[in-house]
């Protein structure tokens, strides 16, 4: 078995992989005289892999998961990273990938989707991108559910409005917190579903950290990918351009917000949009609320001696619950957060940013409406993809149909 430095436990051991725990979970107990074990067998019929344009990783784990459990996965890739997708999948050929096991996909996805939902084979949809279009796919599973052989598995993993949460007691790692914000906000152009988006600064810190951030963001340059040392680039289509800009134009007429870095586009060569910092006085504005799947950042500065009450108010703020973090030495503080904010996010940071979790390391995936946190890397979104089997094996024959105490 092949292992890696992150398949190592906290304490050093190496951990087996999602499978190898699945399997080994049997019944604990036998009597003398038989034998009880667990088959986790695949899903009767096909799992339908729908993957995003953001992460060529995320593709080849929403088909190669479900493959790896023992079933037959149609991936169907984003229209905007075919290419992408296609070197993936002659990769697994190359690697090995048995014929017929991963079956490639690419098409509109009005034409691949129905095809794919509305086979009577459907057994399991496991996807990654908008929440709009998950529901929408779920609806349509739910409305077929009597043409289906069995009920199909559906995992997804949606969106965020994730966020960085500091405490007063953070004042001597501004540093960290102001790079940390910058990598989290602005790395991959903002288009990750856990990037930073939203943040709480207490008032007494906002000054220095706002210095910092827009000091840092001098630094930042925005090009082409294959510059490796620019840090923004475009974002994906002119759809997103549009949309993000639609948000920008409204806030530079709001007074409730006011945009202190960046708030400018270009779709002249590409859809390049700046780095955008915004500062709000309405924990409520809309970019607090709204993914903008883009490289945007609001800032609410809160009163200091009101920690506990925005803790709340970032908890009712989004509909999501992805990713966040809370900045604090205080270890009170620290708990205190984890107390409030423990539906916000299937991915919790102390100290660190909302973004960048490792497989093995952090198993990811959020709830509410940014998806059914199944734990994409684990053995919790492996356990959805096999249907179990209990076996009970008997080596004592059954002399009599009465009971004992019937004699």
């Amino acid at each position: 078995m092949l292992v890696s430095l992150s398949d190592r436990n906290p304490h050093g051991c190496f951990s087996p992989p999602p499978a190898e725990e699945i399997y080994s979970q049997q019944p604990p107990e036998n009597a003398s005289y038989n034998w009880n074990r667990t088959e986790y067998r695949a899903l009767e019929g096909f799992v339908a892999a729908i993957t995003p344009f953001n992460f060529l990783a995320i593709g080849s784990n929403l088909c190669c998961s479900p493959a790896q459990m023992g079933n037959v996965a149609l991936w169907k890739p984003a229209e905007t990273t075919m290419l992408g997708s296609y070197l993936i999948m002659k990769i697994l050929k190359e690697a090995g990938l048995p014929p017929g096991v991963i079956q490639f996909l690419p098409g509109e996805a009005s034409v691949v989707g129905p095809k794919m939902l509305n086979s009577p084979d459907l057994a399991g949809l496991h996807f990654t991108g908008s929440t709009p279009t998950f529901q929408r796919l779920w609806q349509t599973v739910s409305n077929n559910l009597t043409t289906y052989k069995s009920y199909p598995r559906i995992v997804g993993e949606t969106g965020g409005k994730n966020f960085h949460f500091i405490h007063t007691s953070a004042e001597d790692q501004l540093e960290s917190i102001i790079n940390n914000t910058i990598r989290g906000a602005f790395e991959y152009n903002g288009q990750k579903c856990s990037a930073t988006s939203r943040m709480y600064v207490p008032r007494s810190l906002w000054p220095r950290i706002k210095e910092g951030l827009l000091d840092r963001l001098t630094r930042v340059k925005v090009g082409q990918p294959d510059d490796f040392s620019t840090f923004v680039t475009a974002v994906i289509n002119e759809a997103s351009f549009k949309k993000i800009m639609g948000y920008l134009d409204q806030a530079k007429k709001s007074d409730k917000v006011k945009i202190i870095a960046g708030g400018k586009g270009d779709s002249s060569k590409g859809y390049f949009i700046e780095p955008t910092i915004i500062e709000t006085t309405d924990p409520h504005y809309i970019t607090m609320k709204d993914e903008l799947f883009g490289p945007v950042l609001t800032v609410y500065p809160y009163a200091d001696d009101k920690f506990e009450e925005t803790l709340q108010i970032c908890d009712k703020t989004s509909p999501y619950a992805l990713t966040g973090s809370i900045f604090a030495t205080d270890r009170r503080a620290v708990e205190v957060a984890n107390r409030y904010l423990r539906n916000t996010a299937g991915n919790f940071y102390v100290n660190d940013k909302s973004t960048g979790s490792i497989v093995g390391q952090q198993p990811f995936g959020g709830s509410r409406s940014s998806g059914t946190n199944d734990k994409s890397g684990s053995n919790m979104n492996g356990l959805r993809w096999v249907s179990a089997r209990a076996i009970k094996e008997t080596y004592v024959p059954l002399k009599d149909f009465m009971y004992p105490s019937m004699k």
